[in-house]
């Protein structure tokens, strides 16, 4: 266990410099300030996180590590802007504004899986479900089976790339363009969300990489 402590019920609202290095990662231009970042469709706020075992790679840049966009490298590397979660950690994110239920996806989670052998390769996963709530107290679990074969995989996080993007330009989110993990509200019969939370699904690992990475979390706004 490592010594990051985040008091639960203060949450950690992030700064603008993440957005510049985001920005200068895609070849895009800068963003415009704390406004234009909070105007992007990304978790601005951590409530709560809970490391577990074997966690703290990227505690010195957090919280701004896991909010605002991510900073995907590709199909075949894995970015190191992320958070670790350590084995069975978990982290609470918010956004500034509901995300509601629409056509497709609705919801996107970044991690930092890569492809091992090229873009048709196997993919290095580490995985994590996935719980949305609308009042932080109430939770409702995308189903996910750690253990299931990489093709049952389905709506667990942390299994397809993140892909190089200018986070200014895709809006709204599409997946096809950005990668990621996408999740439909409408798969757990939930019309709206304000909080997002991802459980760490690991069972062993070394620290402090272990569990589950964390890069971003996005929304569809429509």
């Amino acid at each position: 266990m490592w010594g990051l402590h985040v008091d639960p019920v203060v949450p950690v609202v992030r700064g603008i410099g993440r957005c510049v290095a985001a920005a200068i990662a895609a070849a895009a231009p800068a963003c415009g300030g704390e406004d234009s970042m909070s105007d992007l469709p990304y978790a601005i706020e951590v409530v709560s996180f809970a490391p577990g075992p074997g966690a703290g790679f990227g505690d010195d840049l957090f919280p701004d590590v896991v909010l605002g966009p991510p900073m995907g490298l590709g199909e075949t590397a894995g970015s190191l802007d992320v958070l670790s979660l350590g084995v069975g950690g978990a982290i609470v994110l918010a956004f500034g504004e509901p995300i509601v239920d629409g056509p497709g996806p609705d919801i996107v989670v970044f991690e930092n899986p890569f492809r091992i052998s090229g873009s048709s390769g196997e993919v290095f996963a580490e995985l994590g479900r996935v719980s949305v709530s609308d009042d932080g107290a109430t939770w409702t679990a995308f189903p996910c089976v750690a253990d299931a074969p990489a093709d049952a995989w389905g709506t667990c996080a942390g299994w397809r790339p993140t892909l190089r993007y200018d986070p200014e330009v895709v809006r709204p989110l599409d997946p096809e363009m950005t990668g990621g993990d996408p999740f439909d509200l409408a798969d757990i019969g939930v019309d709206e969300a304000r909080f997002v939370r991802i459980d760490d699904l690991a069972t062993d690992g070394e620290g402090p990489t272990a569990g589950f990475d964390l890069d971003a979390v996005g929304f569809v706004r429509r």
